[in-house]
């Protein structure tokens, strides 16, 4: 006898960050993904500098008791944030303060108490806007001519998610471009050329796939039904790109069950990895 599932707990979490946030954000995620049946509420209070945008913040806190979890470097302002939230009698949660702690102690070092320095206009963010034009400009193989100005190409049948993974790439300053492999044409002369960038096919099972570009076709508002999401259609096309991954001796991964996340980190391991090493992730 199977007991019920249990019923999903909701919670308000509050995310007070003076720079983007995005940091908090990420970590709040990660965590609460930790906790099974527990779904988070997000509030996400960004760019919170002032005491009068702190204010603000709190009003809303107090509308929606829960947990706060900050990220705020001026004293002034941290100290009146966890004020303000001991009165609400709320959790609050400075959530850089361990690893920093930890960090002082073996550097030896003082703490910075600029803010947003991580986002600072230095070579690092100036390549990540170059890599990200790099993305946009070579998406569903446009810009053919220069692939080999690219640290990685992704090559893969419709709806591999290549897009989003070059974006996702280039926010990590990697140049990556897409080429897609499409039943009535062949892919350029170019893709076969390069001798010093690194190509990566990517792989998807047919069910999954054809479930993927139903809901592409949905979100269209198509409901004809065609090759794109007949069952041997697709995969014929799939095996057919396996094949020529094969022939080429390119690293294969396999995004069926992978997010954009996963499948780019699985792409930079190749990178950092080296050139020409042939590796079948999935």
């Amino acid at each position: 006898m199977t007991s019920p599932s249990r019923i999903a707990t909701y919670f308000h979490v509050h995310l007070v960050s003076d720079s983007t946030g995005e940091t908090l954000n990420a970590m709040a995620r990660a965590v609460c993904a930790r906790f099974e049946n527990v779904l988070p509420i997000e509030h996400i209070y960004a760019l919170v500098r002032s005491p009068r945008q702190l204010e603000r913040a709190l009003t809303d806190i107090e509308e929606a008791p829960g947990v706060v979890i900050h990220t705020i470097v001026d004293d002034q302002l941290r100290t009146a944030l966890e004020e303000g939230v001991r009165r609400l009698d709320m959790p609050c949660i400075a959530a850089l303060d361990p690893l920093v702690s930890s960090l002082q102690r073996y550097l030896g070092a003082s703490i910075s108490r600029r803010v947003g320095v991580q986002h600072a206009l230095d070579n690092d963010y100036f390549n990540r806007m170059d890599a990200l034009n790099y993305a946009i400009g070579h998406d569903d193989g446009q810009g053919g001519q220069d692939l080999e100005q690219a640290d990685v190409v992704l090559v893969g049948v419709s709806r591999t998610s290549k897009t989003p993974t070059c974006i996702y790439l280039a926010h990590r300053g990697v140049r990556a471009a897409n080429v897609p492999l499409v039943p009535t044409r062949p892919p350029p002369e170019k893709l076969f050329e390069l001798k010093n960038t690194l190509v990566v096919g990517l792989t998807i099972s047919p069910d999954r796939l054809i479930q993927i570009r139903r809901n592409r076709l949905l979100s269209l508002k198509e409901d004809r039904e065609s090759s794109y999401i007949d069952i041997e259609a697709v995969r014929e096309e799939t095996v057919k790109a396996r094949r020529l991954y094969e022939r080429q001796g390119w690293p294969v991964i396999d995004v069926t069950r992978r997010s954009v996340e996963e499948t780019a980190a699985s792409v930079l391991n190749l990178l950092h990895g080296g050139h020409g090493q042939v590796e079948v992730l999935g």
